[in-house]
C-alpha cells in the first residue's frame, strides 16, 4: 500500500482541462496533465485492496465493472507514489498493449468499481495510467521488441482497430508472421476514423502503428477483404485468420416520417469525413459535411452523439442539441438500482456538453425525447424536427415501453440531423463469403474465451463478435483471440 491512510488524507483531484471557449477553436486534445508530485499524491489514495475490484473486469447489469484487461492497478499506483515510473510502465505493459489509447478514451469502469468509491471519490486511475505511458514514451522506454525467432506460421488480421491491433501485437510476440488488412487509407480503425482528434490525436495512433511495424507486423491499407481480396484467397494463403472488422453497420432512425430528407446523415459519416479532411488538408479540401452556421440536431445520447456535438461546435454551428430517449441520470448513484461496483450511472457533463454550455449557456442535451417526424423545405432539405416527451416503464413481461406525454410536443429548427443511435452489427460481405454462423444480433458466432468460428482456422474478436462495445473489451478480446490462435497453430501457448 502506498500509505495506509492516503485515501483519508488526500482528496480526489483531476487536472483542469483547457478552457471550453478556447479549445473549440482548434482540434487538439483538451486535457492537461498533473505534475509528478500531484500524480504521486493521487497514487497514494489507492488502498491496495485485498480484492482489487478495479482490476476484475466483470459484466454487471449489462455494463463493465472493473478493468476488462485486468490492469494491475494497485501495483502501478504504488510504484508511481514511490517515484518508480519505469517499473510502473513495465507493470502496465504486462496487461495493456495500448495504454496511450485507454488512458485517453476509456470511460474508466475501473474507477466505477474502486473501493474508495464506496465511501468517497474513486482513485484517479485513468489519469495516472495516461501519465505512465506518456512518460514512458518521453523517456524512451517504449522501444520495438521484435521476436527473437519466427514460427513460420502466417496469420491475417482483418481490421486494424483496437481488437485487431491487440491480436496482431500478441501474435507477433509469439513469433508468427502477421499481416493486418485495413480497408481505410490509414490504419487504426475506430481509433483513427471514429474518435475525434480532440479526444485522441492521430499521431499517437500512428506512433503505435509505426512501433508495431518495426517489430515486424505488416500493415496493408486501402484493401477490403471480401472485395479487393476474396475471403477464399485469404484462407488459402494464411494459416489462420482473425476477424476484427468491428460492428460498423449503422442503425437507422426507423420508420419516421421524413427520414429520407436531405441533410439527415449517419453520425459516423459526419465524423469520419471531418477527421479524414482534417488529416488530409486541415479541412481545406472541403471534403466533409460542414455544420458551419447550421442548426444541428444529434439523435442519440451516447459517446458517438457527444462527439458529433463537439465536432459541430468546432465547425461553427449556429446551435446544437442532442436528443436521448433515456431519462436524465441522477446526481448521485442510486444505491438500490445501481449499486457499487457497477459502473455509476450519474449525471455528468462530458467534454462536448461543457463546451456547448460555455458557448450557449445550457446543457445541449434533451432527455426522454422521441423524434416524431422530419419536415423539409421545397427542395427536399430538412428544415425542422418534431418531438414529444416520453416516459419509460417496464411491463409485466420485462419489455421497455415508451409512453408519450400529451401536450409535450415541440418543433426544433434543423439544417443538419446526425443519427447516432448505435450499430446493428458487422457488415455481411465477409461473413457471407466465408459461410460464417451469426448470432441473433448478426454478430459472428464464436464463444467468448475461445473465439473460434464454425469455419476451420477462422477466429473472430472485438465488436464483430460481441457487438458495439468499449475499447478495453476490444483489447481484451484481441489479446485472448491471439492466445487461442497461437494454441491452434502450435498445440500450446504461452500467451496470457
Amino acid at each position: 500500500m502506498s500509505t495506509p491512510t492516503g485515501f483519508m488524507e488526500y482528496q480526489r483531484e483531476l487536472p483542469s482541462d483547457r478552457d471550453p471557449l478556447e479549445r473549440i477553436k482548434d482540434w487538439n486534445e483538451f486535457h492537461r496533465m498533473f505534475s509528478e508530485e500531484q500524480l504521486r499524491t493521487q497514487g497514494a489514495r489507492c488502498m491496495d485492496c485485498g480484492t482489487p475490484y478495479c482490476h476484475t473486469g466483470m459484466e454487471l447489469s449489462g455494463g463493465a465493472s472493473g478493468c476488462p484487461i485486468n490492469n494491475l492497478i494497485p501495483e502501478w499506483n504504488n510504484l508511481v507514489y514511490r517515484g518508480l515510473w519505469k517499473e510502473a510502465y513495465e507493470r502496465l505493459a504486462k496487461t495493456n498493449n495500448f495504454p496511450e489509447f485507454t488512458g485517453r478514451v476509456c470511460p474508466a469502469p475501473c474507477e466505477g468499481s474502486c473501493t474508495v468509491g464506496l465511501i468517497g471519490d474513486a482513485v484517479t486511475i485513468k489519469t495516472i495510467e495516461q501519465a505512465i505511458i506518456d512518460r514512458a514514451f518521453e523517456e524512451g522506454w517504449v522501444v520495438p521488441q521484435p521476436p527473437k525467432s519466427r514460427t513460420g506460421k502466417r496469420v491475417a488480421v482483418i481490421g486494424s482497430g483496437p481488437a485487431g491491433l491487440a491480436a496482431a501485437a500478441q501474435l507477433n510476440k509469439a513469433g508468427h508472421t502477421v499481416t493486418v488488412f485495413e480497408r481505410a487509407d490509414r490504419p487504426g480503425g475506430l481509433l483513427t476514423y471514429g474518435i475525434p482528434t480532440m479526444k485522441l490525436e492521430k499521431h499517437i495512433v500512428q506512433r503505435r502503428v509505426d512501433l508495431m511495424a518495426e517489430e515486424g507486423i505488416e500493415f496493408v491499407t486501402n484493401t477490403e477483404i471480401g472485395k479487393d481480396i476474396s475471403a477464399k484467397q485469404l484462407a488459402e494463403e494464411y494459416d489462420s485468420i482473425i476477424l476484427c472488422g468491428g460492428a460498423t453497420k449503422a442503425r437507422g432512425i426507423g420508420p419516421v416520417e421524413g427520414a429520407n430528407l436531405k441533410g439527415i446523415y449517419p453520425a459516423m459519416e459526419y465524423l469520419n469525413g471531418t477527421i479524414k479532411s482534417y488529416l488530409d488538408s486541415n479541412l481545406e479540401d472541403g471534403n466533409y459535411i460542414s455544420a458551419k452556421d447550421k442548426h444541428v440536431i444529434v439523435i442519440g445520447g451516447g459517446d458517438t452523439g457527444t462527439d458529433c456535438v463537439a465536432t459541430a461546435l468546432r465547425h461553427g454551428c449556429t446551435s446544437v442539441s442532442q436528443f436521448g430517449t433515456h431519462a436524465k441520470a441522477p446526481l448521485t448513484r442510486d444505491q438500490i438500482n445501481n449499486p457499487w461496483p457497477e459502473f455509476p450511472n450519474v449525471y455528468t457533463l462530458d467534454y462536448a456538453h461543457e463546451e456547448a454550455k460555455a458557448l450557449y449557456g445550457e446543457d445541449p442535451r434533451a432527455f426522454s425525447v422521441l423524434t416524431k417526424k422530419f419536415v423539409g423545405d421545397e427542395n427536399g432539405n430538412v428544415k425542422e424536427l418534431h418531438t414529444v416527451q416520453i416516459r419509460r416503464y417496464i411491463d409485466d413481461q420485462g419489455r421497455k415501453i415508451y409512453e408519450e406525454i400529451p401536450g409535450s410536443e415541440k418543433v426544433w429548427p434543423a439544417d443538419i440531423v446526425l443519427v447516432a443511435v448505435g450499430f446493428e452489427g458487422p457488415e455481411s460481405t465477409l461473413i457471407d463469403q466465408l459461410g460464417l454462423e451469426t448470432d441473433r444480433r448478426t454478430n459472428v458466432k464464436a464463444a467468448y474465451g475461445k473465439y473460434k468460428t464454425n469455419i476451420d482456422k477462422v477466429f473472430a474478436a472485438g465488436d464483430m463478435r460481441r457487438g458495439q462495445s468499449l475499447i478495453v473489451w476490444a483489447i481484451n478480446e484481441g489479446r485472448e483471440a491471439a492466445r487461442e490462435v497461437d494454441r491452434y497453430l502450435m498445440g500450446s501457448t504461452m500467451l496470457p
